[in-house]
């Protein structure tokens, strides 16, 4: 099902808006609880953050992929397997904020002057089948919204334990 206009517009207002949301949830985790897991397995507020840079970063290239290449293939990605192997608690929490900034600046002046049939494209991603650009838009106007929660709830997390 296609989406209307509006209902991308307010998407890309969203996607749009998911840095200063992510970085304010990181701005409010108390130093001493930034590197803090809430359970063994669960990530860290800063590891959080930068899973999120990797992240726009791929979806960056992906939406690019989708609209340039002719039958796109979108390669799938283990994030438990990114966050360890490259050591996501070493690097740095400002460099990867600043990533997910101009990831996302970059890209929305790209979504804002796609056409309809740019929309209707599609390619097929290596996990989940068909990937359409307006799937795209979906789930990543939704993702630093849902990381931002994540980091809330570590805030919570953490502050409860200390009770």
């Amino acid at each position: 099902m296609s989406l209307t206009p509006q209902e991308r517009e307010d998407l890309i207002q969203r996607y749009a808006a998911g840095p200063a949301r992510l970085r304010a949830a990181f701005l409010r985790v108390p130093e001493a609880a930034r590197t803090w897991r809430p359970a063994p397995g669960k990530w860290s507020a800063h590891q959080v953050v930068v899973h999120c840079a990797d992240s726009e970063t791929t979806s960056a290239a992906r939406i690019r992929w989708v609209l340039a290449e002719k039958n796109a293939t979108i390669q799938g990605y283990d994030q438990d397997v990114w966050a360890e192997v490259l050591e996501y608690e070493a690097h740095p929490a400002d460099a990867a904020l600043a990533a997910v900034d101009a990831v996302r600046a970059n890209t929305v002046p790209l979504l804002r002057r796609m056409t309809a049939a740019q929309w209707a494209r599609t390619g097929t991603h290596t996990e989940i089948g068909p990937y359409s650009a307006e799937g795209w838009l979906q789930i990543y106007a939704d993702h630093l919204e849902t990381h931002s929660r994540q980091i809330e709830r570590n805030i919570a997390a953490w502050q409860e334990r200390a009770r």
